[in-house]
């Protein structure tokens, strides 16, 4: 058995907790990274790194989300993260360098024609790969990197091995970091593997500004019974009638999620107004979401597009009173 303990930092502490078969884990968390991509998805992470230097600049390209599970190139943007070797490959602006430093990610766009004329598109994170790994960590309390991470993940572009396991011991990580948290959420006694992982995506959602459905967790969870219960198996050396390591069980209450709502809702809202100086496309892309998830179609005008941070402030008591905020 591994133990994962907190850094000297962590204002949330974990008490050490042995992961019940480390191996299984990581050999779960490489067949994942290291699958196959569909080549829509090279060429995307092929373009999302030459905008930051290539095998200078980036040392890796990340794809997550709803294009690894359910949905076509055609009716989605794919979501990528770029990993880059420091912040000067972040850009070249040094307000945009200062925004991934103090809130990471950076977002940005991309559409790639085909000769069928459908445009490839996608949304790519960017940030330096020893900042991914750091907000990974037991002692990071905003989900935003962790619980995203904990969820398959697929490798796309990379420049070595060295690269690899790095990125390895970073999902690793993530996987740990999110289910220790939902241990200590779960308030059913000896939970089985699903229950624990819809009620971890139900909280994080409320930690940002989702849109998603009700029952959005439990299709993520369905979409890959074999990533979501095989990790929980790993983690806690069972995947139904769960005991969980007393150190988690002393943390039951501890916990103040509702102050980890309240400041995730707060740096949503910094990302989104971030975003409205540095994502071209970004007011369309929200709109898109809203109707994706909910089936509440937002037609933009030209003013909203040109002004999308003055006109997601107006929308936003529409929002909330629709429910597609909350």
């Amino acid at each position: 058995m591994s133990t994962v303990s907190r850094t000297k930092r962590s204002a949330r502490p974990f008490a050490p907790v042995d992961i019940a078969d480390e191996a299984a884990l990581r050999a779960l968390v490489r067949s994942r990274l290291l699958a196959p991509a569909p080549e829509e998805l090279r060429l995307l992470a092929q373009e999302a790194a030459g905008r930051h230097g290539g095998e200078r600049g980036v040392r890796a390209v990340l794809a997550y989300g709803s294009t690894l599970r359910d949905a076509s190139f055609q009716e989605t943007l794919a979501d990528l993260y770029a990993l880059t070797t420091d912040l000067a490959h972040v850009s070249k602006n040094p307000f945009a360098r200062l925004g991934c430093r103090l809130l990471p990610p950076n977002v940005h766009y991309l559409s790639l024609p085909r000769p069928d004329g459908a445009p490839l598109r996608a949304k790519y994170a960017v940030l330096p790969l020893a900042q991914f790994r750091r907000w990974l960590e037991p002692d990071i309390d905003n989900p935003y990197f962790w619980a995203r991470f904990a969820q398959p993940s697929r490798l796309v572009w990379w420049t070595d091995d060295q690269v690899t396991a790095a990125l390895e011991d970073a999902i690793v990580q993530a996987v740990f970091t999110t289910l220790a948290t939902a241990a200590i959420l779960c308030e059913t006694p000896r939970p089985g593997w699903r229950e624990l992982w819809t009620t971890l995506l139900r909280a994080t959602y409320r930690t940002e500004l989702r849109v998603e459905s009700a029952d959005r967790a439990e299709s993520i969870v369905t979409a890959d019974e074999e990533w979501y219960r095989g990790a929980v198996r790993a983690m806690f050396g069972a995947d139904e009638n769960i005991a969980f390591p007393a150190s988690l069980e002393k943390m039951r209450g501890r916990l103040n999620w509702r102050r980890t709502i309240r400041r995730g809702k707060l740096l949503a809202l910094m990302r989104l107004a971030k975003a409205a100086f540095t994502f071209s496309g970004g007011a369309d892309y929200i709109a898109f979401k809203i109707e994706r998830h909910t089936g509440e179609r937002i037609e933009l005008s030209d003013w909203q597009r040109r002004h999308p941070l003055l006109a997601g402030l107006l929308m936003l008591p529409w929002l909330l009173r629709k429910g597609l905020v909350k």
